[in-house]
């Protein structure tokens, strides 16, 4: 599978958000966040790292 993990950064620590993330969608100053079960996460963060090749995807919150 080609999914990425979505982690969000908290006190310096990456805590994992949400796993096989299909789409990252802009919503206003936030983020929406949907794995390919449907699952959907909404934060207002800003994308600091995307890794392709290792699948991950590191938000910090605004």
């Amino acid at each position: 599978m080609c999914e990425a993990a979505a982690y969000i950064l908290k006190d310096g620590k990456e805590e994992l958000l949400l796993a096989d993330v299909d789409t990252i969608e802009p919503d206003g100053e936030f983020l929406r966040i949907i794995n390919i079960f449907g699952e959907q996460k909404t934060v207002k963060a800003t994308i600091q790292s995307l890794n392709l090749v290792n699948h991950k995807v590191v938000l910090v919150e605004k």
